[in-house]
Parts: structure tokens; C-alpha cells; sequence
């Protein structure tokens, strides 16, 4: 799949900026840009240092740049790779790629340089995908997860368990060279206590996907109630400014409305709803039928309820219809500033509801209720420092590996011959091998690097 092309891409996002950086890689990266840049002899100069010239296209002068040099092996993609810093007009960065294409470098595709590094051993798999989630995090919580990926965590984890793999498959190959002699190189009872241990991690890290898929891609929260339980206001007391309209009119909020709130370095995206009653109306209709699709794709359900005007039964009513045993749900009881009386025993919660009483209009217990939404979402599991798994390939080939290590494990209750209990082994490594690259196919990798930004 890799070509000898030497390529080349704007790396800085496309539009008017103070600098532009442009990329190239390849054999001749340095040898093409060389050719254009008017100052030091480039083939001369030593890895990683920065040059300040001028590009030319014949006489005509296109820009001042600064060029900075990385010698392979010892660059992102293993390869020449030059990067040249320019001002940031369009113009300018359209003129040097075009001139450089004249000089035989090639236009990049999504990815590339970054499909090279892999190809070239920069980096596994995994790796090269966080690079892509690292590029898009946008909280605290991403950034990290996506550094512990890119640094080798995932990949080390796994390739820890395909190793002990590759150690019994290898002795029970050998057991087939030997299968007249009818010996054993491998030891039954340990491989069922590494399938057994293999499992326990395979399920942490399948179960670790629920919350590293929230983290990276944000939190789903929607704030659902009856109309003027006070909802939009506290969509504004949290977010801390007049995001939705305030009214003591019922139905006033007809469409959802959503913002992203970050708590402590993860992003909820907070979706305030259309009210819970008959509607009264065919546009209101639409408002509540939206709200439950939302519901129904929340992580985590806030249920907000006037403590003055409901009864503790509508309140039982109301969570009954809304609760799903194992999500994660909060009930509050707002307007604690008008003649609130604790009814909450009354209310007769399930251990798995959080509650709290708050004023969204006067703004009190509102940072209580961050807390306990980070609480609710998130508790200690990212203290614990451990691998989280954030990637839907990864997690599908986990599950095909316990598949397949569950076929191994009932190949030896009920045993079966060493050519069996291979193939299964085989099996395994392979899925395992699928997530960290040292099991690929073309198509594989188009649909990975497709989905990169050009440059990178």
C-alpha cells in the first residue's frame, strides 16, 4: 500500500492565519523543496534544524518562510519529512503547494502521513487512531484518554495477552509435528488459567468502552419534566447565561434546545426538553414526542419536578414512567425557595435514583448538582488508571476474541484434538492482532486513514 511518492498538504487549518505549515514526505522531500528554497543548501543541514530563506518559482519571489528539517528515520513518518512555516494567505500557501507538485511531490490524501508512520512502525494501530481522537478532543477527560492510547497503553495491555497466546499456539504446533508420538507440549490446565485471566481483562476493557465512548464523544443529559417545572431555567443557571427563553407560560419550550457543559474536564451535552403532558396542540405533540426520543438516548436523565405544586404521587407518577432499571438518573426537586417542605421520604426513591433540591431561579445547590451529575456519570473510574477503550472497531474485535477464546476454553472441557484447539488460538490472535495492526487489510486502512484531516 505505501508508494514512493513524496507527498505534500497544508497541516494548519485552511483559511487566512498569521502562518501556514506545510508538510512534505518522502525520499525526495528534501531534495523538492531544495529546489524552490532560496538560502542554505538543504541536502547539507543536519536533522531537526530550521532554515530561513525565501521560496522562488524561477526569479519571482512567493514568500519568506522558515523550513524546518527532519532527517528519516528519525521523523513523524520515518520518511524526509519538511515542514515549511509561510504567512498564513491563502494565496501564498496555494502557490508553493502548486509549485511543489510541479517538482514532483504529490498532493496527500486524509491521513497519509500518518497511514506511513504506521506502515513504517512509527506506531501501531491503535496509536494512529488516537492521533485522530487527540486532534478532535475538546475536554479535559478526551485529550487524556486519547494521550494514554497514543503513548502505547492500549497496545501494551493487549500485546502483554498475545504474547502468553503465542507462546501456547507455538506449543501446540509443535504437538502436531509430534501427533504420532502423542505427547504434550502444552499444559491444558494452564492455558484455561491464561483464557480465564485473558477474559476477566477482555471484560474490563469491553465494559471500560461505556464510559471512554461518553467521554469522547460528550454526555448525553437531558433535563425532562412537566411543563414550568423550571427546566429552561436550569439549562441557564447551569450554563451560567440566557440560553432559553423563561416563561411562566406552560409549553413555552416546544423544541429541544442543547448545550455542552463541562464538569470537571468532561463535556455534558445538556439537552433541555419540551415539557411531559398531553399536548395541546399538533406542534407541542411533535415537542414531547422529541423529548422521549431524547430520553431514550440519554446517558443520564435529570427529572425535574416542582416540589410546590406536585403531589408525591404525580412525582411517583412521573418517575415511574421515566425510570429504566441501570440508567443513571436524577431526580430534582426544584423551588426549594417557596415554601419547600421535605417530602422526600414520602417519595419512596430506588436506591439507583440520586436526588437532590435545588433553586435553579435563585441558584441555589446548582454546583451540588454539577457534582452530582459528575458523580452520577463518572464517580472514581477515571482514578482508577486504567485502559479505557473509546473506539467501536476495537471493541467489536474484543468481543470476537472472547468468541473465540470461549471456543478454546470449551475445546478443553470437552477435549478435542491439538489441530482444533490451534485454530481457535489462531482465531484469537488474529482479532487481537485486527485492533493494534499486525493483522491488516487495504481496506481496513482506507476506512481508518479516510477519516483523518488532510495533513495529518
Amino acid at each position: 500500500m505505501i508508494t514512493n511518492d513524496t507527498i505534500v498538504a497544508l497541516s494548519t487549518p485552511a483559511g487566512a492565519g498569521a502562518i501556514g505549515v506545510i508538510r512534505l514526505s518522502g525520499k525526495d522531500a528534501i531534495t523538492i523543496t531544495n529546489s524552490v528554497f532560496s538560502g542554505k543548501d538543504l541536502s547539507a543541514q543536519p536533522t531537526h534544524t530550521l532554515h530561513f530563506g525565501l521560496i522562488k518559482d524561477g526569479d519571482i519571489v512567493i514568500d519568506e518562510v522558515v523550513v524546518s528539517l527532519f532527517v528519516g528515520p528519525k521523523s513523524y513518518t520515518k520518511e524526509n519529512v519538511v515542514e515549511i512555516s509561510c504567512h498564513g494567505s491563502n494565496y501564498i500557501i496555494q502557490q508553493i503547494i502548486t509549485l511543489l507538485i510541479k517538482k514532483g511531490a504529490t498532493a496527500a490524501k486524509p491521513g497519509e502521513f500518518t497511514l506511513r508512520a504506521f506502515l513504517n512502525g512509527a506506531m501501531d494501530l491503535s496509536q494512529a487512531e488516537a492521533v485522530a481522537d487527540l486532534i478532535s478532543s475538546d475536554s479535559q477527560a478526551a485529550h487524556s484518554v486519547a494521550m494514554n492510547q497514543l503513548r502505547g497503553g492500549f497496545s501494551t495491555e493487549l500485546n502483554v495477552l498475545r504474547d502468553q497466546l503465542i507462546h501456547f499456539a507455538s506449543m501446540i504446533e509443535l504437538e502436531l509435528d509430534f501427533s504420532e508420538e502423542d505427547v504434550e507440549f502444552a499444559n491444558r490446565d494452564q492455558l484455561q488459567e491464561l483464557i480465564n485471566k485473558i477474559t476477566i481483562v477482555l471484560n474490563k476493557l469491553i465494559r471500560s468502552f461505556e464510559l471512554g465512548n461518553v467521554i469522547k464523544e460528550g454526555i448525553n443529559t437531558v433535563i425532562a419534566g412537566r411543563p414550568n417545572a423550571g427546566k429552561s431555567t436550569l439549562l441557564n443557571a447551569l450554563l451560567n447565561e440566557d440560553r432559553a427563553i423563561v416563561s411562566e407560560i406552560a409549553g413555552t419550550t416546544r423544541d429541544t434546545i442543547e448545550e455542552v457543559l463541562n464538569i470537571n474536564g468532561i463535556n455534558f451535552r445538556l439537552i433541555d426538553t419540551a415539557g411531559i403532558r398531553e399536548a395541546t396542540d399538533a406542534i407541542e405533540a411533535i415537542g414531547v414526542e422529541k423529548t422521549m426520543q431524547k430520553i431514550s438516548q440519554s446517558a443520564v436523565l435529570v427529572y425535574l419536578f416542582d416540589v410546590v405544586n406536585l403531589t408525591s404521587t404525580e412525582i411517583k407518577e412521573d418517575i415511574a414512567s421515566l425510570y429504566r432499571p441501570g440508567m443513571a438518573f436524577v431526580a430534582v426537586a426544584n423551588k426549594i425557595d417557596l415554601s419547600y417542605q421535605d417530602r422526600v421520604k414520602e417519595l419512596e426513591l430506588s436506591p439507583d435514583i440520586q436526588f437532590i433540591a435545588i433553586s435553579a431561579k435563585e441558584n441555589n445547590h446548582v454546583e451540588d448538582l454539577k457534582e452530582l451529575l459528575y458523580e452520577t456519570a463518572v464517580g472514581d473510574k477515571l482514578s482508577e488508571n486504567h485502559t479505557m477503550v473509546t473506539n467501536i472497531r476495537h471493541v467489536e474485535a474484543l468481543r470476537k476474541t472472547q468468541e473465540a477464546l470461549a471456543s478454546v476454553s470449551e475445546g478443553l472441557i470437552n477435549p478435542v484434538t491439538s489441530d482444533f484447539l490451534a485454530m481457535d488460538i489462531k482465531q484469537a490472535l488474529y482479532y487481537l492482532g485486527e485492533i493494534t495492526g499486525k493483522v491488516t487489510t487495504d481496506d481496513l486502512l482506507d476506512n481508518i486513514f479516510s477519516k483523518f484531516c488532510i495533513g495529518k
